[in-house]
């Protein structure tokens, strides 16, 4: 019997629009479709495929749930335990699409459940989608990098004050805004934040001053020195 494959598909940032064709041909043709959660509707990765490829809705549908833990024991089980029901999946003949959000290379925790199924002998594929820093820097009608810019890209995990000394543009992904902004303040930087990027509750804010620190999670900031 034919096992099936699995296709790892970046859904972009927020707006439906900026899922690629690619993506889009994919969730139409596999059998079934994965996501992060526990509960399909209240995954945003499903939330914007829906809003492009309104067929999904007739998909078989497998939550992975991906708890958001620090916990590498309860991380690895969980990883484990997706990476099984997904095998079992594509043991039935099924191509599945796992959705998830921006681009499936950067913090993705779907990486890991892709080696993990890989490891096991079926057939893996990843998909890039529009990463949240590249959509967010467009709203803002601003560059990344020019000329010999470097670009560092920032985990809320890591400390503002060690990111800020670095050279070029910073950006930082689901980070402390508070402790970001006011240690950038001090060493007299500005900042630019986009707040649920490509969303119907997009907001943006150009000024430094402007930035409020109790913005939801998916806020991003945008590091640039002065030239």
């Amino acid at each position: 019997m034919r096992k099936g494959k699995l296709y790892g598909v970046g859904v972009g940032p927020g707006d439906p629009e900026l899922l690629t064709v690619k993506a889009a041909r994919l969730i139409r043709e596999c059998g079934a479709v994965a996501m992060p959660g526990k509960d399909k509707e209240k995954c945003f990765a499903y939330t914007i495929a829906k809003g492009c490829v309104p067929e999904i809705d007739g998909k078989d549908a497998l939550m992975i749930d991906m708890p958001m833990t620090k916990d590498q024991e309860l991380r690895k089980k969980a990883y484990e335990k997706g990476a099984e029901a997904l095998c079992a999946k594509l043991s039935e003949g099924k191509d599945v699409v796992f959705i998830t959000l921006g681009d499936v290379t950067v913090y993705s925790t779907y990486c890991y459940l892709h080696k993990l199924v890989s490891e096991k002998g079926f057939e893996t594929e990843m998909v890039p989608g529009i990463t949240s820093f590249c959509a967010a820097a467009a709203v803002l009608e601003t560059s990344l990098c020019e000329n010999d810019d470097e670009l560092h890209v920032i985990p809320g995990t890591y400390k503002p004050t060690e990111a800020l000394d670095y050279s070029g543009v910073k950006v930082f992904m689901k980070n402390n805004i508070e402790e970001t902004v006011e240690a950038a303040k001090a060493k007299g930087l500005k900042v630019q934040m986009v707040e649920n990027c490509g969303t119907k509750d997009q907001h943006v804010y150009r000024d430094t001053d402007e930035i409020p620190y109790d913005a939801g999670y998916y806020s991003l900031l945008i590091i640039k020195e002065e030239k």
